[in-house]
């Protein structure tokens, strides 16, 4: 039988899409419940059920009770900070959400949860690896904060597996999402009018499409078996590779130059970006999928560049 599913960020990019294949999947909808802090977007699946709650609320615990579900999918978090949004806010969102949900998880007796992390949480460092697999430290830099907040999140996560082992765990540390109608920090740089790039550094870029996400994700909630995984397509496109398919130049710095131009236009508040994200563009961890594909059982249908090409494809559309 179908278990009983309840989605965390339900009425996000991510949750939204997720909530509509289960939807379409025969006696999924009855038996899952779509959690957001914003209210049910008007293409919510007929037969789902809704809750206008946010995961920092202590009512959460009881919705959980209430519900009772089988398997949790937590993707609240902070990916695209708002207007008027500061660290502090997104701290209590990202972590304390997600303490909030293991919390809840806890209460109402959950057989697995599902977390949507990210390959950030590995951080960005001169000796990351060229391929990065599940088995290298997490060291997200307390400079980035969703890259922090992702390691903070997944420290937690390993102390429940040690404390509360009968609740099973799928962790995907996921790439750079990209899909047709996709829109954030990272597609703004591909809308500049030339890419910027430091000086030495390719900054592979590693994607995945959005409906393998959502494939993914589904195998986790049938029968995938528990674990960490990177979750990204195959291969990587370097920073010149992408300039190249939006038919762009590259605009190339020395390190030390975009350091010192960040730092003095932040201090003027002509940008949000401070001068640590030279590393960011520096240092980006490539992940390897290859866990993904043996142990956990799931093949991405597209791979870095089948998928930015399809996303290539449809913003041009909507440009036409």
């Amino acid at each position: 039988m179908t278990p009983r599913i309840l989605v965390t960020g339900a009425g996000g990019y991510l949750g939204s899409q997720l909530v509509a294949a289960l939807a379409q999947r025969e006696g999924d909808a009855g038996r899952l419940l779509a959690v957001d802090v914003r209210p049910p977007r008007a293409d919510l699946p007929a037969g789902v059920a809704y809750a206008q709650m946010d995961v920092r609320a202590p009512e959460l615990r009881a919705l959980f009770v209430e519900h009772r579900p089988e398997v949790v999918v937590h993707l609240a978090s902070i990916v695209t900070p708002g207007p008027g949004s500061d660290r502090a806010f997104e701290y209590s969102v990202d972590v304390g959400g997600s303490e909030n949900v293991l919390r809840a998880c806890a209460a109402a007796g959950v057989r697995r949860l599902i977390v949507s992390s990210s390959g950030a949480a590995y951080g960005y460092h001169a000796d990351n690896p060229a391929w990065i697999t599940e088995d290298q430290p997490l060291r997200g830099n307390e400079s980035f904060a969703y890259a922090h907040h992702k390691r903070l999140v997944e420290e937690m996560l390993a102390r429940a597996r040690q404390d509360t082992p009968q609740l099973e765990q799928v962790v995907f540390r996921i790439g750079t999402i990209l899909g047709e109608r996709v829109a954030n920090q990272i597609t703004a740089l591909f809308d500049k009018p030339r890419l910027l790039a430091i000086q030495g550094s390719d900054s592979p870029f590693v994607f995945v499409w959005d409906q393998d996400v959502v494939g993914a994700i589904l195998r986790a909630i049938d029968d995938g078996p528990p674990g960490v995984y990177n979750l990204t397509g195959d291969g990587a496109l370097t920073l010149p590779q992408i300039a190249e398919r939006l038919g762009k130049r590259c605009l190339v710095l020395p390190a030390g130059l975009l350091r010192t131009a960040l730092a003095l236009l932040k201090s003027l508040g002509l940008t949000r970006y401070g001068p640590e994200q030279v590393d960011f563009l520096r240092y980006r961890p490539v992940l390897a999928n290859t866990r993904l594909k043996t142990v956990f059982g799931y093949t991405p249908r597209l791979s870095s560049g089948e998928v930015f090409d399809l996303y290539l494809v449809a913003r041009n559309a909507r440009k036409a």
